[in-house]
Formats: structure tokens, sequence, C-alpha cells
């Protein structure tokens, strides 16, 4: 049996007061005692202190506090971008599994067809309803994004621009909700020659960055050609990146991962994941990005 054995190395002194997190609370933590704040979500009231209920991150929208959870499932919000799998084929719709406490739905009226149609004009015949095993099957990944929210917390999606629909040859990455940071976009073609989708649910998916895609496969062209090795290693050593500032609970973006990226070239793909690399490639990533926002 092989066993990897490492001798003792002398590690680079790295200076972390600069990161140290003011706004992570643990259960029990007296957020403010200022009476003039209304208690959220995640805290309670206890001798007109205001105290945390669960371990995360304090955020204040004006008079209001909150705690948001540092793991939890996926609450969805309108407008989200999430990364999900066909968990279920059923009458009109797909179920999909998005990380979230119960199954999302996916509507056939919600997809954007092949055909070249204007997708708004494309009615859905029984012949759609027929063959939607050809488009979607169980165990696909696709990414789409929250159109509404029922009143059980459920959420439908929609995959309606050319963006959205089923992908492809790439690595799923399944991490916490709470460390993917809100942006104007998630959909990212990193400098380095592959791209990266930062669900909002926490699931990550890694790919090539593909050439011209063909608008008549209306989101379900998939290419399935070879991935070269060049192409096959930047996107594990991504993977490892993700896992590395996962572990460390850093906010993941396009900034941050591609940072991680450029402080991991001196190792070797495999070594990332050893403790010692991994915390010496994340103080690197956060001293760019405090140098950065400096």
């Amino acid at each position: 049996m092989a066993a990897d054995m490492r001798l003792p190395t002398i590690r680079k002194p790295v200076s972390i007061s600069a990161f140290d997190r003011k706004d992570l609370v643990v259960p029990g933590d007296v957020i403010t005692s200022d009476t003039g704040f209304m208690r959220g979500h995640g805290t309670y009231v206890d001798e007109d202190k205001l105290t945390a209920s669960v371990a995360g991150e304090v955020q204040r929208v004006d008079k209001l506090i909150c705690v948001r959870p540092l793991k939890t499932r996926f609450n969805g919000e309108v407008g989200d971008v999430v990364v999900g799998r066909i968990t279920e084929v059923q009458q009109k719709r797909w179920k999909v599994e998005t990380n979230s406490r119960l199954d999302s739905v996916l509507l056939l009226s919600s997809v954007n067809l092949p055909g070249g149609e204007i997708p708004e004009l494309r009615r859905r015949s029984a012949e759609d309803e027929l063959t939607m095993r050809e488009y979607l099957q169980e165990g696909d990944l696709i990414s789409a994004e929250v159109q509404s929210v029922f009143s059980d917390g459920a959420l439908s999606l929609h995959t309606r621009s050319l963006k959205y629909g089923k992908l492809g040859q790439g690595v799923l990455v399944q991490l916490s909700p709470s460390l993917i940071k809100r942006q104007k976009t998630h959909f990212h073609n990193l400098p380095c020659g592959a791209s990266i989708i930062l669900g909002n649910n926490g699931f990550v998916w890694l790919y090539p960055t593909p050439g011209q895609q063909e608008e008549e496969a209306g989101g379900f062209y998939t290419s399935l050609e070879p991935v070269n090795l060049s192409d096959r290693e930047v996107i594990s050593r991504l993977r490892n990146c993700l896992l590395a500032l996962a572990a460390h609970k850093v906010l993941l973006y396009d900034t941050s991962v591609l940072y991680c990226y450029e402080s991991s070239l001196q190792h070797q793909v495999k070594d990332i994941l050893k403790p010692e690399v991994m915390e010496e490639i994340v103080m690197l990533t956060q001293q760019k990005l405090f140098e950065q926002e400096g």
C-alpha cells in the first residue's frame, strides 16, 4: 500500500491579523445592546441584548440585524443562478436537485426548446411532452435561474436564456451556499483557459472554455469532444483550489478563485490538498485580496 510521507519544512511566516473577522458569531454571542435595532433571522433578545442563535455572519440592512448561517441548505430567491441535477421526469415538468430543502421544479413551458423559434412563441405540444427525455433525463446537469418561489418554499426554475441549459463535460464541486458571493454575473471565463459557473446554491461547475455555440441548439447543445490533457489539468487545479478555499471559509467569486489558482502554480495539482500547502495557498490568496481591497 502506497504511503505519503513528508519531512518537516520551514514555513513562511504570514500575518493573519488583517484577516480577523469581527462579523462572525457563534450561538450566545451578543451582537448589540442597542435597542434601536430590529431582530431578524438567527437572533433572539436576551435581557435587552440582541444575541445570535446560530453560527454565522452578521448582516445589517438599515435597522434590521440577522445572522446568515455558515452551513445551511439553499434558500433561493428570484434571479438566483443555480446548478442542479435532474432527479425525475414528470408530466410537463422535471424535478431538479438544487441543494435546497425541497426539489426544485423546471416546467416544460420554462425551457428554451431546440428549433430556433422565439421561446415565448413556441407552443408546447403533446409531442414535446412525449420527447421530454430527449431534452433532459435523470442524471443530467443543468444551469438555470430561479423564476419564482412556491408557497411551500420549492423553487420554480427556467432556462429561457441561451446561457442556461444542459451542461456537457466538466467537473461538479458541491460546496456550502453561504460561501458563494452574490454578484451581477455568476458565469466567468477565466484567463487560465477554463470557465466556471458559481451557482448560488453551492454547486460549482468547471468546464473547458467553449468555442462558438450553435444558437439553434436552444441551450441543449453539449460537446462530447475529448478534453485535452492541459484543459483537464487546469480544471483539476481549479477544483482543488475551490476545496482549499472552502475548507478555510473564504468567499468564492471570480477574483478569489483566480488568485488562488495563481498562488497554487508553484505546487503540483495533487499536492494542493495537503494541509500545509492548502494553508499556504489560502494565506497568499487572502493577502492578494486584502491588498486589492486596500
